[in-house]
């Protein structure tokens, strides 16, 4: 029976570490297939307005197609207990594994957080200091993905830190890196009506 992992998130835009992180979840676990799967409203996130989901998911698509081993999906299911249903190993940044044990998920009952986190399957948490993660769920990466590979770094214009299909789509587009060129994108190819 092939094993399989989740990496549920917004990949916003998907970066070297993403890749990484779920490689080395592929090696540490022993996993047939990695899914990156994301939502148009992820939980926890501002909504996204721009790039546009369809966007998004194009490039996400297209970072997957590089690799036999890597898949895509669009999930509709926002809790990650919930997304993670039917795999093996479920995969997440530090940042998340702290998230996913605040009540306020949970209508603030203890219980219910606790029920619905032993319905996980094995956890794959990558480091993302200063944050501590517990020796038992910690993914091993190597210190240059640890260190400084985020998002949040690629769309202030770090486009060598996004996936290649990401900075292919980046440079073209505006997508992430120039708001306004992104804008007028959107014009010329009619998926959004010129502002007067």
């Amino acid at each position: 029976m092939p094993r399989t992992g989740v990496y549920p998130g917004s990949f916003n835009p998907p970066t070297t570490a993403h890749v990484a992180i779920a490689a080395a979840a592929r090696d540490q676990f022993e996993l047939d297939q990695v899914v990156l799967a994301t939502s148009a409203e992820v939980l926890g996130k501002h909504r996204v307005q721009r790039p546009i989901f369809a966007h998004r998911w194009q490039v996400l698509e297209a970072v997957a197609a590089e690799h036999d081993w890597l898949d895509a999906a669009v999930t509709d299911k926002r809790l990650v207990a919930e997304i993670a249903e039917g795999y093996d190993v479920v995969i997440m940044g530090a940042d998340k594994w702290l998230q996913i044990h605040e009540l306020q998920w949970y209508d603030d009952d203890p219980a219910v957080r606790d029920a619905t986190l032993a319905q996980l399957p094995e956890v794959a948490v990558a480091p993302r200091p200063p944050l501590e993660v517990e020796p038992e769920v910690l993914l091993r990466l190597p210190d240059e993905v640890v260190d400084g590979v985020s998002s949040t770094a690629a769309r202030a214009g770090q486009t060598d830190l996004m996936a290649a299909p990401a900075r292919v789509f980046a440079e073209a587009t505006g997508a992430w890196i120039d708001p306004s060129r992104y804008e007028q994108f959107l014009v010329t190819e009619g998926l959004i009506s010129p502002t007067t």
